[in-house]
């Protein structure tokens, strides 16, 4: 091999994407404390020395003192999963033949970006990955994340066999969709699992977050009281699980025999909260007036107008900011999740109601001013900053 992996990567190892994210970084964690795999990290850098670093302050952040303990199974490879052989050049086939797993969870989840460059990162990042699998001899199994969200403006329930399609809300559901389609376009060539989270936000024990979107931004602006109206619907299920949840399914269900050749929601499902406990919870989390729940249809005919010309400068922006969240607080979807559960709960893995940690949530949010201020993270038993 022209160009050794330090450590060394033995055969059978799990090649992750998207380690150094926020959901990321959490199955990285599990895969080294519940597994004997040795993980190999495709981590965007100009090479493996910048990997090497990004990726060991994200083992200390998700795995606080027993970081050190796992170093040596993990190896950070620079790499890019947009770029031709995902940017690993002659190093690809012998990588390849190292390879007994993949969990494929690097992508864009920003809903603002054009579609075309959503496309680049999780459609083409994808097939890249896919390319990459299917050069792997000893390959047990693919595991993709995807977002319960590719069911797009579906209304009633949405089965875990169900793929998805319609109207989208954003670049994001697309390319997700899209990508999912892609994945599963392979089954029959590798063993395929794939799993759709919700709306993932902190940590349930400790509030701890890497990422203060969807659920949070709209909370900031309830936090400064600044917003007078939001376009919503009081009974909409709001599906929420926490990031801790969602990575124990991920690793489980990427493990688990069972689970090859099947699609899971990793949700909160038949526990969903919705817009009137989460602005009642607010409510009583601050102290700042709340805004009034408008039907959509109403606000963006006739009170949208009235705000623009009345409301002050900072509500406007704070508006202007959360219009892509709000049509997730005005969905009339639910997920099912009886498959998932079927696998999860025996193992001891179910998500927590958001009411029971919401508070949880806000104490580290606020701690670190919605993102604006970086906040140790706490370790699991100790109280949130």
């Amino acid at each position: 091999m022209s160009h050794p992996f330090t450590p060394p990567v033995p055969e059978g190892a799990l090649l992750l994407t998207g380690a150094t994210g926020f959901v990321g970084m959490e199955v990285l964690a599990r895969f080294l404390e519940r597994s004997d795999r040795h993980v190999v990290a495709l981590v965007r850098a100009d090479d493996d020395e910048h990997a090497a670093v990004r990726l060991r302050a994200t083992l200390e952040s998700a795995c606080g003192e027993t970081a050190a303990a796992h170093e040596d199974r993990v190896t950070a490879v620079a790499g890019d999963i947009t770029a031709p052989h995902l940017g690993l050049g002659e190093r690809w086939a012998p990588l390849a033949q190292r390879i007994g797993a993949i969990v494929h969870g690097a992508a864009s989840v920003a809903f603002d970006l054009s579609l075309e460059e959503s496309r680049r990162i999780n459609v083409d990042g994808t097939r890249q990955v896919l390319d990459f699998a299917r050069a792997c001899p000893n390959l047990e199994r693919f595991t993709y994340v995807s977002t319960a969200y590719v069911a797009g403006d579906r209304r009633g329930t949405v089965y875990e066999d169900d793929p998805g399609g319609g109207r989208f809300r954003n670049p994001y559901e697309r390319t997700k969709h899209e990508a999912e389609q892609l994945v599963a376009a392979h089954r029959d060539e590798i063993d395929v699992t794939i799993v759709r989270p919700s709306i993932v936000v902190g940590d349930h024990r400790t509030g701890w977050t890497a990422a203060f979107n969807v659920l949070y931004a709209p909370l900031r602006a309830f936090e400064a009281g600044v917003i007078p109206v939001v376009p919503a619907r009081r009974r909409s299920p709001v599906d929420v699980v926490p990031v801790d949840y969602v990575a124990d399914a991920v690793h489980a269900l990427a493990e688990a025999p069972e689970a090859a050749g099947q699609t899971f929601h990793v949700v909160a499902g038949s526990r969903a909260s919705s817009v009137g406990e989460i602005v009642d919870l607010a409510g009583d989390r601050f102290s700042a007036r709340q805004p009034k729940i408008v039907p959509p249809v109403a606000y963006h005919a006739v009170i949208s107008k009235i705000v623009e010309k009345r409301a002050p400068s900072s509500a406007r922006r704070l508006l202007a900011s959360n219009e892509v969240y709000f049509p997730y607080f005005a969905m009339r979807v639910r997920f099912d999740d009886a498959r998932a559960r079927a696998i999860l709960e025996p193992r001891g893995i179910t998500p927590a109601p958001l009411g029971s940690y919401f508070d949880r949530l806000m104490d580290y949010a606020q701690a670190a001013r919605w993102g604006r201020r970086e906040v140790a993270r706490t370790r699991v038993g100790q109280p949130a900053t």
